[in-house]
């Protein structure tokens, strides 16, 4: 289901609360009548202040909730503290953001959290176990189909509309047995097992394509630590004044050399150039819009256009700019792990700029290495770790990464020959993993529609007689 309303439908004016009409769709439950309760029947409010003159604030631990669901502890700055009142949550307890409940953003305390608190802004209730499983309620809350209900059921000025709360606890959910509810609960947690697994071995054989594709390169076990105490080096090995880059670069080039040459990057390319970031829509471009990439197009090694933002357009684009497939980019700024991110652009829609933060490879006339060959390169272990002790910045949370760092990268190349077995080989092994997350998230994608279902009384519950 989604927010949005069909087109036509069609309600009787006895049903009908108050004129919106999207609050006139409603949930579609397949259970008998005796099944379905208002939702505050299954759930016993906790209003526990704290004495504030008895606890520092420092002892206490604030609490987030997240659309999905999720909760975080939240960090508040040393020596500052809450001025409003604070209210007790305890493990297992149900948290509403009263502000956010037509987002989904209801949660359930860890275990293993002490000392919770929230603030006016948030319901606390504790659930009635004889009742009802909290995992239950947390997959019945988190359906698409009652979160898309919740959504078409908030009031207020615009801006500021929300999902009251005597709408919320007087809603009518299904609560079944707690057997029902358990075997509701252990299909979806079977899944999550089955698809953690699944993504585990992916994320394992990801893994294996770059250990195996170092090794055809002659490159030893490029994540050991070096640990030598003591070691010479030139002064025109001397790039930059840290010993852990020069250790780790000498040690690299030792290893490299004994089965290909050892190139720098500024060897083989032409340029690196950077685009354009001017102030963009929040929003992703629409087919007939310009855009201009983020970051995040090329963070996790793989080049994902969504990642853009809306070009006004008041402004010009710069043609020279668009990205086309075939092009290699590298991010010059980001979190120490994902700076010098690259990817290479294999398809991509039209009418999406190079951002001023990401890099765009030029390519020599006559070329010594080729793009994909380049993108592979970028993520080895022993060019990661030359280019995170490349990065400068004090920022833990915004690392740079200079033009000259970038084009000093040593790696091996080999000829062009066995640059393109290596990649068709890497190609192969990486649309197998693709296949493999692909089924993953389509295990996910079913299990939620079938949870939904049985949620909604129209799917059987396995197990249950």
């Amino acid at each position: 289901m989604s927010r949005h309303l069909r087109r036509a439908f069609a309600v009787h004016w006895s049903e009908v609360e108050r004129w919106d009409p999207s609050s006139f769709e409603t949930i579609s439950w397949h259970w008998p009548p005796e099944v379905m309760v208002p939702l505050g029947s299954v759930l016993k409010v906790r209003k526990e202040k704290i004495d504030r003159s008895k606890v520092a604030f420092a002892d206490l631990q604030p609490l987030s909730i997240h659309f999905d669901g999720s909760v975080s502890k939240r960090k508040v700055a040393d020596g500052k503290e809450y001025t409003m009142d604070l209210w007790s949550a305890r493990p297992g307890d149900i948290v509403v953001s009263k502000i956010d409940l037509k987002n989904g953003a209801v949660g359930i305390v860890p275990d293993d959290w002490g000392n919770v608190v929230v603030t006016g802004h948030f319901a606390v209730y504790e659930p009635l176990h004889d009742k009802v499983l909290p995992t239950y309620f947390h997959l019945l809350i988190q359906s698409q189909f009652f979160k898309d209900h919740l959504w078409r059921n908030k009031v207020g000025a615009e801006g500021r509309k929300e999902v009251k709360l005597d709408f919320f606890e007087s809603e009518l959910v299904p609560m079944p047995l707690l057997a029902t509810q358990q075997a509701i609960v252990d299909h979806w947690q079977a899944a999550q097992k089955k698809n953690a697994a699944a993504l585990r071995a992916a994320d394992e054989h990801e893994m294996g394509v770059t250990s195996e594709l170092s090794k055809a390169l002659g490159l030893g076990d490029s994540a050991a630590p070096i640990t030598r105490r003591a070691f010479a080096a030139s002064w025109a090995q001397l790039q930059r004044w840290s010993p852990k880059y020069l250790r780790q670069s000498l040690a690299d080039a030792a290893g490299e050399e004994e089965t290909h040459p050892v190139a720098t990057l500024g060897e083989v390319v032409a340029d690196l150039t950077n685009g354009w970031s001017p102030k963009c829509h929040p929003r992703p471009a629409e087919e007939d819009e310009w855009g201009v990439l983020k970051l995040g197009a090329v963070s996790f090694g793989q080049y994902n256009e969504a990642e853009n933002k809306a070009l006004p357009r008041e402004l010009k684009p710069d043609a020279s700019l668009e990205i086309k497939a075939g092009d290699v980019l590298i991010s010059r700024a980001n979190i120490t792990r994902l700076v010098g991110a690259c990817a290479y652009v294999t398809s991509t829609r039209p009418r999406l700029l190079l951002c001023d933060k990401i890099f765009r490879v030029v390519p020599l006339k006559e070329p010594k290495i080729l793009p994909e060959f380049l993108a592979e390169m970028m993520k080895l272990p022993s060019v990661r770790q030359q280019i995170e002790s490349l990065a400068t910045g004090s920022s833990p949370t915004m690392k740079n990464i200079t033009k000259p760092s970038l084009l000093s990268l040593r790696f091996p190349l080999p000829p062009l020959s066995i640059q393109k077995k290596l990649v068709a080989e890497v190609t192969a092994a990486r649309e197998k993993i693709a296949a493999e997350r692909a089924a993953a998230a389509k295990l996910a994608a079913d299990t939620a529609r079938q949870v939904e279902d049985m949620i909604l009384g129209h799917r059987p519950v396995p197990n249950v007689t």
